[in-house]
């Protein structure tokens, strides 16, 4: 993988889940780790659920090998317009699966 392609600097966060006071369950991301990363959107939908409009965009992020587990982690990058933007991981992908460079499919859901 060249370098010159990671261009965008994305942190990865993994969740956690406590209680609060009321015994209720409390989802907290921290930060796993801060990489360098290609960030390429690929197609955006608009949906109508329950009389609400969202917004749907897919991307795909590309970065050096890391595991990275779908569900339980994301990726929060800050575009050029200081725009944070969130995903949810939907797939990951070792590319060649020799270990040089993990691919993942994402979701930006926009409300």
């Amino acid at each position: 993988m060249r370098a010159g392609k990671l261009r965008h600097r994305v942190t990865v966060q993994g969740m956690s889940t406590t209680q609060n006071a009321y015994g209720e369950e409390v989802v907290t991301w921290a930060t796993v780790a801060t990489v360098w990363a290609a960030v390429e959107p690929l197609r955006g939908r608009e949906l109508n659920e329950m009389a609400q409009e969202q917004v749907e965009r897919t991307t795909r992020i590309r970065m050096r090998y890391r595991e990275v587990a779908p569900g339980t982690q994301r990726i929060v990058w800050t575009d050029r317009a200081s725009t944070t933007r969130t995903y949810d991981i939907l797939s990951v992908v070792q590319v060649l699966e020799k270990g040089a460079e993990t691919e993942l499919m994402c979701r930006e859901v926009l409300a």
